[in-house]
């Protein structure tokens, strides 16, 4: 029998796994079995990601054993949701790799390697693209219950989108890269983006980054008029407009620190996208989800917040305990 320590009391029969939501500007780390458990300030760790991977999953190691030590008993599992792209072939020998990320001192990473090294080469070990662990997250808590094809989207340091397309996790030749869909640009807009690879992709044009570039200027601290919103929320909205068209999703959650939309706020700015994705689908898209009263429930904020990352990393955890 497993035990997890929420707070100062003890459930019985719970697994008790570690979870790490690997991101581009920090590592949140938590042990538990779900949402209530990385709620509890002794449960999670937050990291800065910075530029040098052997210090970092050194300081994310010791954590972990340090937690092992003080609840007297092994992890039964540990879920890794990553930044990427990642190598997601487990018959490759650089599985487990983060591999030609733009973040600088990470291409080619061995990121499970010495997580195993320093927690057991026995420990089963969950990995995924942060935003299929952000999704699977919600799908097991949050906003997607019970929904089998849905989208989940950050837009944060970078734009990815992870999801479920009949149940599944989405995968393929590696994973999706939606956020480097090229979009087409909006009139008079000549910025060259961000994108050290394609410069104006949808994350070469609307990450956190590509808002300070554009305007000098911290999304977060971007007055509400400022006509960078107008910009950044009509390539939004083209964008899943076009994900509508190729991916079908029933659902759409819209998270990461962008979407919060600094001084315009989150209600300002998911009005825009939702009336951009309206404009861009021009009608022919016949659902009720996708009419002016539908979309408002269509398109959402993640359910578990910021936390639909971490969550969904025990959930990978979760997911590679061995069924007997």
């Amino acid at each position: 029998m497993q035990n997890i320590f929420v707070g100062n009391e003890k459930r019985m029969n719970q697994p008790w796994v570690g979870g790490i939501e690997a991101g581009g500007t920090k590592f949140v780390c938590a042990v538990g079995s779900g949402p209530e458990d990385v709620r509890q300030p002794g449960n999670r760790v937050v990291f800065p990601t910075g530029g040098d991977p052997t210090a970092l999953l050194a300081e994310v190691t010791t954590w972990f054993l340090a937690q092992q030590v003080e609840r007297g008993e092994p992890l039964a599992a540990l879920g890794v949701a990553s930044f990427g792209p990642v190598d997601l072939d487990p018959t490759s020998p650089t599985y487990g790799y983060i591999t030609s990320t733009p973040k600088p001192g990470w291409g080619n990473t061995d990121l499970l390697g010495p997580l195993r090294d320093a927690l057991g080469s026995d420990l089963p070990i969950g990995f995924d693209t942060d935003v299929n662990g952000a999704a699977l997250g919600e799908r097991m808590w949050g906003g997607a219950v019970d929904l089998d094809d849905f989208l989940y989207i950050t837009i944060g340091t970078g734009i990815g989108a992870g999801g479920m397309a009949r149940g599944q996790l989405l995968h393929g030749l590696v994973h999706p890269e939606i956020g480097h869909l090229r979009l087409p640009r909006v009139p008079g807009d000549t910025f060259p983006g961000v994108c050290p690879y394609h410069g104006d992709c949808w994350e070469g044009l609307c990450s956190g980054p590509a808002i300070e570039r554009r305007t000098s200027t911290p999304a977060g601290d971007l007055p509400p008029d400022h006509p960078a919103w107008d910009l950044v929320t009509h390539s939004v909205g083209d964008a899943i407009a076009n994900l509508v068209c190729t991916l079908s999703p029933q659902r759409i959650l819209l998270g990461g620190s962008v979407r919060k939309a600094g001084r315009l706020g989150e209600e300002a700015f998911f009005a825009k996208v939702r009336t951009r994705v309206r404009t861009s689908l021009n009608g022919y898209v016949a659902s009720p989800a996708l009419t002016e009263a539908g979309i408002v429930s269509y398109l959402v904020p993640p359910a578990l917040g910021d936390d639909a990352g971490v969550c969904g990393a025990l959930a990978l955890g979760l997911g590679a305990i061995p069924r007997r």
